[in-house]
């Protein structure tokens, strides 16, 4: 039986940069790079009579590109998902100051 360790980092080690980053393209002699907020999780286990499993998930939004124009490079955000990307950052950071708020006024 093969070690789910290993199968693991095996399938981790092609996540990364690639992921967040897709390749050059050109379009319309405009140059761009698409950027993409990534998660990914995995998890494994075995018990003692050797019987083992384990996986993975992932989840990957566009949220925008960076535009060579002119000479220059600028990103330039895809506005919906960056909001989408945003709102649960919005809700934790609330929450957090909000129970800030309150012990401080203890």
């Amino acid at each position: 039986m093969p070690n789910i360790a290993v199968e693991l980092g095996k399938v981790s080690a092609s996540l990364g940069v690639t992921t967040a980053y897709g390749e050059p393209q050109e379009v319309g002699g405009e140059q761009f790079v698409p950027v993409a907020a990534t998660w990914t999780g995995f998890g494994g286990g075995s018990d003692d009579a050797g019987n083992g499993g384990g996986g993975g998930g992932g989840f990957s939004a566009p949220i925008g590109a960076y535009v060579r124009r002119d000479g220059q490079l600028r990103f330039e955000p895809n506005v919906i998902a960056l909001l989408a990307v945003g709102v649960p950052f919005v809700c934790v950071a609330g929450r957090a100051l909000t129970k800030l708020v309150r012990a401080l006024k203890k």
